[in-house]
């Protein structure tokens, strides 16, 4: 990991531009994070594009340094200024064609445009974990925040240092990760917006209903997908500090 720029936020929360290799990446880091004091993580995901993302990231990272945890994220697959996926391309260009026809979306498109960013980033993520719990002031437990909700199931899976999620419910979900979500076990804290336009509520509802959780919660929101209100903050805050300090 190199690191390409560092900027003093409030509260002293350190962020910290680097690169992974040729992924570019973004560390917060509170200021009771020492050698004598290393705190967890949180793994942040997005949609892609944390250039344009970085406003939204650094308000959820600045209030998890508040709570005393370290927060970083990585640039999506063929997002940002990483090289396109051609696949990943081409089935974006067929999703928007179909809904602009009123066209159902078919498994295939939603195989190809959601399927590479979660086998090339899940191995990603666990990189970059392996990288900073190297580092003295980190620390496990592990959990994950939002983003793309097939690369949260598959890495709460796959990564048994991940021990919480927090995801943001979506419909482009393969049928594959549907049935991986049945060998979720950790604590699940889900957030649904009712009327979100960009997804459809009954798949994002039978992902829940699939999840193998014993601890799972869905907080639903009335409101299109920007209208999430200011009072899921706290709920999600109290998810993560019971988790990372239990």
């Amino acid at each position: 990991m190199n690191f390409t720029s560092e900027n003093l936020l409030e509260d002293d929360v350190l962020e910290r531009d680097f690169l992974l290799g040729d992924i570019p990446g973004i560390l917060w880091t509170p200021p009771v994070a020492s050698a004598d004091e290393p705190v967890p993580l949180i793994l942040l995901g997005h949609p892609g594009g944390i250039a344009r993302m970085r406003p939204r990231l650094r308000g959820r990272a600045q209030a998890s340094a508040v709570q005393g945890f370290a927060c970083a994220t990585i640039e999506l697959p063929g997002t940002g200024e990483r090289p396109g996926i051609p696949t990943v391309d081409q089935a974006r260009a067929d999703l928007r064609q179909a809904l602009a026809a009123g066209e159902p979306v078919t498994d295939d498109i939603v195989d190809r445009l959601i399927l590479p960013l979660v086998d090339q980033g899940v191995p990603e993520l666990q990189a970059l974990l392996e990288v900073l719990l190297a580092e003295p002031e980190f620390r496990e437990p592990v959990a994950y925040s939002g983003g793309v909700i097939s690369i949260g199931v598959r890495l709460a899976v796959v990564e048994p240092r991940i021990v919480a999620a927090g995801l943001f419910a979506g419909s482009y979900v393969p049928r594959s990760i549907m049935a991986e979500a049945r060998g979720v076990t950790i604590p699940l804290h889900v957030l649904l917006q009712w009327d979100d336009e960009g997804n459809d509520r009954q798949m994002a509802l039978d992902l829940f209903d699939a999840f193998g959780s014993e601890e799972k919660a869905l907080l639903a929101n009335m409101g299109g997908h920007t209208g999430v209100p200011a009072s899921a903050g706290p709920h999600a805050a109290a998810f993560y500090a019971r988790h990372l300090r239990g």
